[in-house]
């Protein structure tokens, strides 16, 4: 069986997305969670994760603003990153303030960290987070996402460039400093399309993914409960998102295709 990783992002959002989530891994579906750690619901939530068997992370966040932390508009952080016009000290406060809020609600350091729409992987901010990483949690330290992309047969060119552009923004980085200082990573990345199309597309599309994953590979989602309130189309597709993943057809074709959902700290991957 060709071992997975599946991830459930944006835990401590709101608690539409925590139960979601919490469902999903009750189901033994995910192995593991990214945390907005400054997350609305995630100081309530946070006790919940305990005794799942999965993998509990931070989900750093520099785009929304969420419990007093400055953001930016993804567009201008990435512009300002590629240009090395960050403030580093921003950034160390940044997450400080998130590791911080992630032990103090979770009990514990985080089993890994990635990045609210990849932010943890662009210029500036990596070495900042490394550094940060290192300095607190010495031999221990957390693995790490890679976006790198793993590209199914038949992907929508739009989906496939949207993963090229953000494997391009700083997969390599975080893969060569991975290699070179020891940080555990998972192979490729799956899951990036346009967060849009309803259940049907994403049954398609989750068939694909896992029809194509690799040894060590992340197939990230974001899925939450239907709320009746919620009307935008992204918040649609967080429904049927959770509508797939919590169905018989991930089971079945888990076992079609060899794989086992399991926690990359667990595993050998690098």
């Amino acid at each position: 069986m060709r071992r997975i990783v599946i991830c459930g992002d944006d835990f401590g959002m709101n608690p539409a997305v925590d139960a979601a989530i919490l469902h999903l891994a009750g189901m033994g579906r995910m192995s593991a969670i990214s945390c907005l750690s400054l997350g609305p619901s995630f100081a309530a939530s946070a006790d919940a994760l305990h005794g799942h068997d999965v993998d509990v992370g931070l989900h750093l966040n520099l785009t929304e603003s969420l419990g007093g932390v400055p953001a930016m508009p993804l567009s201008a952080l990435i512009a300002r990153a590629c240009a090395r016009r960050l403030d580093p000290a921003a950034i160390d406060t940044a997450v400080q303030r998130q590791l911080d809020a992630f032990e103090r609600g979770y009990g514990r350091a985080p089993d890994y960290v990635d990045g609210h729409q990849h932010v943890h992987q662009l210029p500036v901010v990596l070495p900042r987070l490394l550094h940060a990483l290192r300095r607190r949690y010495g031999a221990r330290r957390p693995w790490l996402r890679c976006t790198l992309p793993r590209l199914p047969r038949g992907m929508v060119p739009a989906d496939a460039f949207k993963a090229w552009v953000i494997g391009a923004l700083g997969g390599h980085a975080l893969r060569r400093a991975a290699r070179e200082d020891g940080w555990r990573t998972n192979t490729r990345l799956l899951g990036v399309y346009g967060l849009r199309g309803g259940a049907r597309l994403y049954d398609t599309l989750l068939r694909r993914w896992l029809a194509a994953a690799q040894e060590g590979d992340l197939l990230m989602c974001h899925p939450a409960v239907d709320a009746p309130s919620r009307t935008d189309e992204l918040w649609r597709q967080r429904a049927a998102e959770f509508a797939v993943l919590s169905g018989d057809g991930l089971a079945e074709a888990l076992l079609q295709h060899g794989l086992a959902v399991r926690r990359l700290s667990r595993t050998q991957a690098q």
